[in-house]
């Protein structure tokens, strides 16, 4: 009885305190809580408050702080975003900054851990990893570039010859031979050595690979690095594949012109049924001669350069494909280190490219490429959902100080000896204690907040004035040591375009002109006629004279 006379007791003190939570939701702005008597002791004292006793314990003050931060923000709203580890040296800087005290050269840096606290004191920062890409490919760059391709493409994939199935995407993309990358391992509990073996070739082989819209994949053309080709890098059987060899491992434009006679054309044309196809490539030289472009005018091959800086947005090959590929391959490549070879060479190429391509070009994989780029059932919003588009009103760099109203009403007193005007932070705060001293005997609030509102701008303007100071310091000695380079003829990237028969005209013309052009000439010929003139002015013609062998 004694046990369910306490719980109905409790059950009726929850009942009647259960209305007490609205009513304390309820209070007045005028019920405000007292604060403790420990806080109204202190400031009967004249004792400041832990917040700002751990204001003058830290490296900068809040207002310099203010002032970094600003610049920070500045900085990366110019695409300039400074690294975590920089902070720590401008902190220093501005600290030097406060005086021409003796020992204000012999301050050093603040600790390892103060860039987290500092942007962590403030909440407009985050730090952030960002990878280094240049400028022709940011986003503000090609969104006008993006916006025309996909009004280009639009066009010839709304045609009714046009099926999806007959769209292509080529590229090259250049393997690593024996490259090995970090992986977690598992070692003895006592073992001290980080590394481990690997090859020391890093030799580069390039290969052309195609896929369509559908998901298929035509045969790939792999550049040996070479003068010559040899029989024992092809032991492993590759029925379908095709090889070339260059010096420098790249393509050039007969091999572009091979791959389109020879697998492009062969592999596609009995699908086409006499439809257009359509190729879609960057803009490298090579897939634009004179020579692919009259050849696919006369096949039925439509030709459609990406534009200029896009291709790690709007190329299937690069977005999806190529990367799974290498890793793959890489994979191949570990497991042959494991079975004890002890060097990757091109006689393992193939066998490792093909069980590579088998991995990673999946139709899964090659459609999902194709739908990240916006062609399948088109849609550009794939595209320039991800991308940020330039604003039309560029946003301030840097928060700017409200001015004092028109009415402030500042007292001036007649100073006992001549001021100068503060260069420092220490000479500030010399002036400040100066201007408290005679604002204590005066009872205008409105005058004290004044000169806290200006002695704050003046304390961020002088840290940011550090910060400047020390970047053109930074810019001149850049300027100074810049080298002299070489002049380079300015070339203007291609931006999106369907290669037409306008274009193959305007190729001829321009390859008859460098023909029949004098001033084109090559150095072998200006040798040849520098060779005669001397010839000519010795009087030896009658005996001597050049045999060209073209």
């Amino acid at each position: 009885m004694l046990a369910h006379g306490m719980m109905a007791c409790c059950q009726e003190s929850h009942s009647a305190e259960a209305p007490f939570l609205p009513e304390l939701m309820d209070l007045d702005d005028d019920d405000e809580l007292t604060p403790p008597t420990s806080t109204d002791r202190r400031r009967e004292h004249g004792k400041r408050m832990r917040r700002e006793k751990a204001a003058k314990e830290q490296y900068l003050t809040p207002n310099e702080e203010k002032g970094l931060s600003a610049y920070v923000l500045r900085m990366s709203q110019n695409g300039y975003p400074l690294a975590v580890k920089v902070l720590r040296f401008l902190a220093l800087v501005i600290r030097r900054r406060r005086g021409k005290a003796p020992d204000s050269q012999s301050l050093s840096v603040p600790g390892k851990n103060w860039p987290q606290g500092f942007y962590k004191r403030n909440p407009q920062l985050k730090s952030r990893r960002m990878r280094a890409m240049i400028w022709d490919r940011h986003d503000h760059t090609i969104y006008p570039k993006v916006t025309e391709w996909f009004s280009i493409i639009s066009e010839e994939l709304a045609r009714p010859d046009v099926l999806a199935e007959k769209v292509y995407n080529m590229d090259e993309t250049g393997v690593l031979l024996g490259k090995l990358g970090s992986l977690k391992v598992l070692v003895g509990k006592n073992e001290l050595r980080n590394y481990r073996g690997a090859s020391s070739k890093r030799t580069l082989i390039t290969a052309v690979e195609c896929i369509s819209a559908t998901g298929n994949c035509l045969h790939p053309l792999v550049i040996w690095p070479s003068a010559t080709h040899r029989s024992h890098w092809t032991t492993h059987p590759t029925p379908g594949w095709h090889f070339a060899c260059t010096e420098s491992g790249y393509t050039k434009n007969a091999i572009n012109m091979h791959w389109i006679q020879h697998i492009f054309d062969p592999l596609t044309k009995a699908a086409a049924n006499g439809k257009p196809r359509i190729l879609i490539s960057d803009g490298l030289a090579s897939h634009e001669s004179l020579d692919a472009m009259t050849f696919c005018y006369e096949n039925n091959i439509i030709l459609c350069r990406l534009p200029s800086h896009t291709s790690h947005k709007l190329q299937p090959c690069d977005i999806a494909v190529f990367r799974p590929l290498k890793t793959a391959y890489r994979e191949q490549v570990e497991r042959l280190f494991h079975g004890g070879a002890g060097t990757i060479g091109k006689q393992h190429f193939t066998l490792l490219y093909s069980r590579a391509r088998l991995t990673a070009m999946t139709a899964r994989n090659i459609r999902s490429a194709w739908s990240k780029v916006g062609l399948v059932q088109l849609n550009p919003q794939r595209v320039l959902g991800s991308l940020k588009a330039p604003s039309l009103q560029p946003e301030p760099l840097c928060p700017r100080v409200s001015a004092l109203p028109d009415s402030a009403n500042i007292y001036m007193h007649e100073a006992p000896m001549t001021l100068n005007t503060p260069t420092s932070a220490n000479g500030l705060e010399r002036l400040r204690g100066t201007l408290d001293d005679i604002l204590s005997t005066m009872s205008d609030d409105e005058s004290k907040l004044h000169v806290q509102k200006l002695y704050n701008a003046a304390e961020q303007s002088l840290a940011n004035c550090a910060l400047l100071a020390d970047e053109n310091k930074s810019l001149v000695e850049q300027n100074c040591d810049k080298k002299a380079r070489q002049a380079v003829r300015a070339t203007i990237p291609g931006p999106a375009k369907i290669m037409t028969y306008e274009d193959i005209v305007r190729a001829r013309k321009q390859a008859a002109k460098a023909l029949s052009d004098p001033q084109g000439k090559s150095s072998h010929h200006a040798e040849v006629a520098a060779a005669e003139r001397q010839i000519a002015a010795t009087g030896l013609s009658e005996h001597y004279g050049m045999l060209v062998f073209s």
